[in-house]
């Protein structure tokens, strides 16, 4: 890993703003809107590579999802509608009206029920190793997986099994994302984790009616939100395409943030009849 990608990586803490409802948020740079929402487990710094890059030509806005970072917990057995019209609220407080947004594992999640339910305020939309349809194996095992965490807390060694792999390149990534998990707030984890569970199916059927252009991204060896899945959602969606970072898994966008941010430059160069 180069000098530059190290030092994007190993950004310290950002400094954060407070809705009056208890969303924490970063606030940097001018011009058209882009906001990014992490995974569960995380906070806003998993987005460090994009942050530095993209705010020096957009207003990047990047939020702590509720019970993650510095932003208040939802309630305990929230589902994803709950995610959803928390993102709204969000927008709305922040009097942000059309915004492109950029969500990665549960946030994609989230940004793709954006797009489902209130379209009209997303002129962009994409989804970074977002999952689409379990299969029934894939299922059983989200499904434990949520389970287990009122009894066992947060996992912080599964994850990174299946989030990365052991090459050299993914090492400061894997780091930082140990770290970030053991600062998670457990029963925030907890909650979100459910809702990511249980909501592969929640907006599914709604790509078609979605008319933004879409990008879905993955790494060609993430084992949970594959390439098929992005390939799926991709023919569903109007304007959707699918692009695949090979020897890359889950946490693409920090362990190759030089390829994504290029996806993502052309995603947001993008018209609308784009494809």
């Amino acid at each position: 890993m180069d000098q530059k990608k190290a030092d994007h990586l190993n950004m310290g803490g950002l400094l954060r703003k407070h809705t009056a409802r208890g969303t924490a948020y970063h606030d940097v740079g001018e011009g058209e809107p882009l906001v990014l929402i992490h995974g569960v487990g995380m906070r806003l710094e998993a987005w460090a590579p994009q942050i530095a890059a993209f705010s020096r030509s957009h207003r990047i806005v990047a939020v702590d999802m509720p019970g993650h970072g510095e932003s208040a917990a939802l309630p305990s057995g929230s589902k994803l509608e709950a995610f959803v019209a928390w993102f709204g609220g969000f927008l709305d407080e922040m009097a942000l009206g059309e915004v492109n947004v950029a969500g990665h594992s549960m946030g994609a999640l989230i940004a793709g029920g954006a797009a489902a339910t209130f379209g009209e305020r997303i002129k962009r939309v994409a989804y970074l190793n977002g999952v689409y349809r379990r299969d029934r194996e894939a299922k059983a095992a989200v499904l434990a997986r949520a389970a287990a965490i009122p009894l066992v807390g947060v996992d912080k060694e599964g994850p990174l099994l299946r989030w990365f792999g052991d090459d050299a390149q993914s090492a400061a990534a894997r780091e930082l994302t140990r770290n970030w998990l053991s600062l998670v707030d457990p029963q925030g984890y907890a909650t979100a984790y459910a809702a990511f569970a249980g909501g592969d199916e929640t907006y599914a059927d709604r790509w078609p009616d979605v008319s933004a252009p879409a990008l879905f991204l993955t790494g060609s060896d993430d084992p949970n939100s594959t390439p098929l899945m992005a390939e799926q959602m991709a023919t569903a969606a109007p304007r959707g395409w699918a692009r695949i970072v090979e020897g890359h898994r889950h946490m693409v966008n920090l362990t190759a943030p030089d390829i994504v941010n290029e996806l993502l430059t052309e995603w947001l160069s993008c018209g609308e009849d784009a494809r």
